[in-house]
């Protein structure tokens, strides 16, 4: 059916607000599709000031207690060092496990406070979700004073180094040691730390410093990251990445925003534009993976750092989801420095450290390449599938009437983004509209299609259950949130129903799992907090193509006959 040119964006928020549960979805997908310039001016200024003064120039300040420092006005002189490089490795570390990074601010719905990080980190009681549950000390799902004096002594050691006039492996060493114990502790803090580029580039420093090999040790890191996050776009989840982040990219151009649609706003799946976009992006990461790694040419690197500049600034100034906008200034820096400052550090030279080449393997090589086929198993950092817009995530479910109330429960630093919008003094149909707007982003992403199958069966009737994102409520209950649905996920509901003690029916979580590479499913399961699994199930995708993102036909038909008549 055709929208009516009178029809269209910006709709009464009454009329989405009343509005049956499939049409709300229509409407809300419409209306973000509509934006033309979502992001309030002060909202990114705020955001820029952070990478700019905080990221960048705390990076610099550290710097500038190196030995031979030549002074701030003498960037070329010691921006590309070796100690400037490792510095870098070591304050991205400390940023991220603060809190300061890729889970912080508005953007990652955190408006009072903006930060969790060490706020959760330092406090205990708190929740958190450690390797191994269970296990008598290291298992326990609440924050103990030795949770709390690891963290503090990892961030303690880090600041030792980052104001030495010369980082050494013995400075470092903590850190090599710590962040695993973390880990084991407590998976979000691993996973904050961004092991799986930070901490392997950190081993390389600690191992092969001495024999200056740490920097063949880091290519490799670059490259495989490059290689690994164009091999998880091999799919058709990505251009829908393209056409939502650009729409809501504030230097994309206006004039094209409505064409990375179909046909806006009939069919909001990813046009030509989009999917040609998505394709060069994949082709990119391939391209520089490769000929920065294997090119002795200079031409040929020096344009590939071109490329690789404009491809990470490109990401970074259109906000992608999470706004993990340092790390990208961490790859642009590091690719400069690695390939640019030292093009004769050859990988091959590895050869000579076994054990380390061993464990750059495992890291950069098995685990990846694991966790594409078998996503369950592995986070999607480790296995760095970055921005493939095919994610595990969770949809948690309240019955209303009290239910989320007993998440107050629960020792933690911020309320719910519902909680948090209404002490900020908006009217409450206004957080409601904002509430609804998750929708969006979810239904939008091709990976949503399989909630047109998976949410019929989840409850009785929808609209009797408030929708919470469990990407925003795992950042509200565990401190740090950045796209991984296994830590918003079953493992996070086991922790916190002792403490919330849920009665059957109050509590329902959605999680679905990412597609497999060269699959064809997406698996999902359905968990009630106090009786466990419900059901458990698959969608093909192939299918799901043709479809819009909203429910319609059938797909809104079993939502109003709510688990008693979905679907068959």
């Amino acid at each position: 059916m055709t929208t009516a040119d009178s029809d269209v964006p910006p709709y009464d928020i009454q009329r989405i607000l009343s509005a049956p549960f499939p049409e709300r979805v229509r409407l809300v997908c419409q209306s973000w599709a509509a934006q033309i310039a979502p992001n309030q001016p002060a909202v990114m200024a705020l955001y820029w000031a952070k990478y700019f003064f905080v990221y960048v120039g705390g990076w610099a300040f550290f710097v500038s207690f190196n030995s031979e420092y030549p002074g701030f006005t003498s960037p070329v002189e010691w921006a590309f060092t070796a100690a400037a490089f490792q510095k870098a490795i070591a304050w991205s570390i400390f940023y991220e496990l603060t809190g300061l990074g890729c889970s912080w601010g508005p953007m990652n719905a955190r408006f009072k406070p903006m930060t969790g990080g060490f706020r959760y980190f330092l406090r205990p009681g708190t929740t958190k979700l450690p390797l191994f549950p269970g296990v008598p000390v290291i298992g326990s799902h609440q924050r103990s004073w030795l949770d709390v004096g690891l963290y503090l002594a990892n961030q303690l050691f880090l600041l030792r180094a980052l104001v030495a006039p010369e980082v050494t492996p013995e400075l470092l060493l903590p850190c090599f040691v710590l962040v695993p114990i973390l880990g084991i502790l407590d998976k979000t803090l691993f996973l904050a730390a961004r092991a799986e580029h930070y901490y392997v580039a950190l081993v390389c420093l600690v191992v092969a410093s001495g024999d200056a090999l740490w920097v063949s040790g880091c290519k490799l890191v670059w490259c495989s990251i490059w290689f690994w996050a164009a091999t998880s776009k091999l799919n058709h989840h990505f251009p829908s990445v393209i056409m939502f982040m650009m729409n809501n990219g504030p230097f994309f151009p206006k004039l094209l925003k409505k064409k990375l649609f179909t046909s806006y706003p009939d069919d909001l799946r990813p046009s030509r534009l989009a999917i040609t976009m998505a394709h060069f992006g994949t082709a990119t990461e391939y391209m520089l993976a490769v000929l920065l790694l294997m090119s002795p040419n200079p031409t040929t690197t020096l344009l590939c750092l071109c490329l690789m500049t404009s491809f990470h600034s490109f990401i970074a100034l259109n906000n992608p989801n999470g706004m993990p906008i340092e790390w990208n200034i961490l790859m642009i820096f590091g690719g400069i420095f690695l390939f640019g400052f030292n093009p004769d550090a050859s990988v091959l030279a590895l050869g000579s450290m076994p054990l380390l080449l061993a464990f750059l393997f495992f890291c950069l090589v098995a685990v990846p390449c694991f966790g594409n086929f078998f996503p369950s198993r592995v986070s999607f950092l480790l296995s760095m599938r970055y921005y493939a817009g095919n994610w595990a995530y969770n949809i948690w479910l309240f019955r209303k009437g009290g239910s989320i109330e007993k998440l107050k429960k629960l020792t933690k630093s911020a309320d719910t983004m519902r909680e948090q919008l209404a002490q900020m003094g908006l009217e409450d149909e206004i957080v409601d509209l904002a509430s609804l707007m998750s929708l969006s982003s979810r239904y939008m992403h091709f990976e949503g299609r399989a909630l047109l199958e998976a949410l019929p069966r989840a409850v009785d009737q929808i609209d009797n259950y408030e929708w919470l994102e469990g990407e925003v409520l795992g950042g509200s209950i565990i401190g740090w949130n950045f796209g991984d649905g296994h830590l918003n996920g079953k493992q996070l509901l086991d922790a916190i129903q002792p403490q919330c003690g849920f009665e059957a029916g109050e509590v329902r979580l959605l999680s679905v799992e990412s597609q497999p590479l060269f699959g064809s499913t997406m698996q999902w399961q359905i968990f009630d907090a106090a009786t466990g699994l419900i059901e458990a199930g698959k969608t093909e995708l192939g299918p799901m193509r043709k479809l819009q993102p909203w429910p319609t036909g059938k797909y809104a038909e079993a939502l109003e006959r709510g688990r008693a008549g979905a679907l068959g």
